[in-house]
């Protein structure tokens, strides 16, 4: 499968403009992190940008990931990109463990690219100038993007065995390559 295909499969099973940005964010993030950790950086970039596509169908968590499962599998998809996906999620997490690089790096940029995304949101300059240290000051405001799991967040900074700060640092740096086509940048 390549990205043409996989934009396709998110635009079918996903409306929600704002889904299909938090796909086009943790899809470069995983570019990213495919380029430090020696991934296939197309491999990578597919299971950010479809981790979530079926999610908007099926939210309940007996069938999500499941049923996009079965999906990708029927369009041929890689079995590493739907392991993969298939490990974001909590639920999943005994049958498919997050002990490989493209499965830590999924889990661990996914909650953050989300929470990036709404942090850029609320500033006037939105992403131009967002730094770790702003992210990390609105990680500890409990109010602020409330369903966003702090815990797992941290977490995935863990299994990268990296800093918090510096796995904002990526995150925010592959989210600017992108800032434009996820409307993120201001107006002048």
């Amino acid at each position: 499968m390549d990205r043409e295909q996989a934009w396709v499969i998110l635009n079918e099973y996903t409306r929600n403009p704002a889904l299909v940005r938090h796909g086009q964010c943790v899809e470069a993030s995983m570019r990213h992190y495919a380029l430090l950790l020696g991934g296939d950086e197309e491999q990578w970039a597919i299971a950010g940008l479809l981790h979530d596509f079926d999610y908007e169908r099926w939210p309940d968590p007996a069938d999500h990931t499941k049923q996009g499962a079965r999906i990708l599998r029927e369009q041929g998809c890689d079995e590493e990109i739907i392991t993969a996906i298939c490990s974001h999620v909590p639920w999943n997490e005994d049958k498919f463990p997050r002990d490989t690089s493209i499965r830590k790096a999924l889990f661990a940029v996914d909650e953050l690219s989300g929470f990036i995304y709404a942090c850029a949101l609320v500033r006037p300059q939105q992403m131009e100038g967002l730094t770790a240290k702003s992210v990390t000051k609105k990680i500890k405001q409990k109010s602020f993007a409330a369903a966003v799991s702090r815990a797992d967040i941290v977490r995935g900074a863990e299994l990268l065995e990296l800093p918090l700060a510096e796995h904002i640092t990526n995150c925010i740096a592959a989210i600017n390559k992108i800032a434009a086509d996820v409307d993120l940048v201001s107006s002048p």
